[in-house]
């Protein structure tokens, strides 16, 4: 046999079945595996696609969630602010209450006085509830965040920095300094001051 003829048996074989397939059922099994391979790949972008989409959302829910939490602090703090203001409004009340509750201790003033009394501990009362802390800090040592020093009195009887007197009692709400006690604070005297004196 020339090589020719083989040539040509081998190509005739190729059209032949070749393990039991035919050139047409290769050409079919051909087409279904570029099908496959063209759903797995879309299959694959839109499992890719579906998964971003997912973690947008997921990214989305986070934000919403940030954002009504801020938005829900906000009002809480907008609330603390404007029941400052009535607070800070209603301290002369009480500093005028207990004026007027020193000023009569008169016996005549008896009855007027237990009205003024009951008055004023309503409205202290009231303010409490509200959050506001009353600083009074006769004894105690000075804190200039939260006290304000209007006198000083020289002494070796107390401890330096320590608080003789309350002018004025001062008022905290929720960790916020309304006003500061106004206050005499005692220091020593210094060797200057003694010789001054001699």
């Amino acid at each position: 046999m020339s090589d020719k003829e083989v040539k040509s048996n081998l190509n005739v074989d190729k059209d032949k079945d070749v393990g039991g397939v035919s050139g047409e059922q290769a050409a079919e099994a051909q087409a279904v595996a570029t099908d496959t391979a063209k759903a797995d790949a879309e299959m694959a972008k839109l499992t890719a696609d579906l998964e971003e989409l997912r973690q947008t959302l997921l990214r989305r829910q986070a934000d919403f969630e940030n954002y009504r939490k801020r938005v829900e602090k906000e009002r809480f703090e907008d609330s603390r602010r404007a029941t400052a203001r009535v607070i800070e409004g209603l301290i002369p009340v009480i500093d005028g209450f207990e004026h007027a509750l020193v000023a009569h201790r008169e016996a005549e003033y008896e009855n007027y006085r237990k009205g003024f009394e009951l008055i004023y501990k309503q409205l202290l009362d009231s303010v409490t509830k509200l959050g506001v802390e009353r600083i009074d800090p006769l004894g105690k040592s000075f804190d200039p965040h939260l006290h304000q020093a209007v006198d000083r009195a020289e002494t070796s009887d107390h401890k330096d920095g320590t608080i003789l007197q309350v002018f004025q009692p001062g008022y905290v709400f929720h960790g916020r300094v309304l006003r500061p006690a106004m206050v005499r604070v005692a220091v020593h005297p210094s060797p200057a001051s003694k010789e001054a004196a001699n």
